[in-house]
């Protein structure tokens, strides 16, 4: 099985780094409170993970693309490492904006 670590800029499966970037926004729909968003970056494929489902709606006929995501709902088997890994995200981009000369 390889290993699986969630982390501020990413997903790392086996020692290779897959570019996330994750949301906690309230989602309109059938989503429960505290769903949690992992979006693709760079129009790259989310990696195969047990206990994740990918969804991407894509459509080349008429010429619309989107990235991977993925919901993760509270009570999913990683949803403790992704909570900590999207706030290592969030104070990450505190920092940045903190140092910004446009705060």
């Amino acid at each position: 099985m390889n290993e699986i670590k969630f982390m501020w800029n990413g997903i790392k499966v086996a020692g290779k780094l897959h570019r996330v970037f994750y949301s906690d926004a309230k989602l309109i729909g059938n989503y429960p409170a505290g769903t949690i968003t992992i979006y693709a970056k760079d129009y790259k494929s989310l990696p195969k993970i047990e206990g994740i489902n990918v969804q991407n709606d894509s459509d080349c006929q008429t010429d619309y693309f989107e990235t991977d995501r993925a919901r993760i709902l509270p009570g999913n088997p990683h949803y403790a490492a992704i909570t900590a890994a999207m706030k290592q995200r969030q104070d990450h981009d505190a920092k940045r904006w903190a140092k910004s000369k446009y705060v």
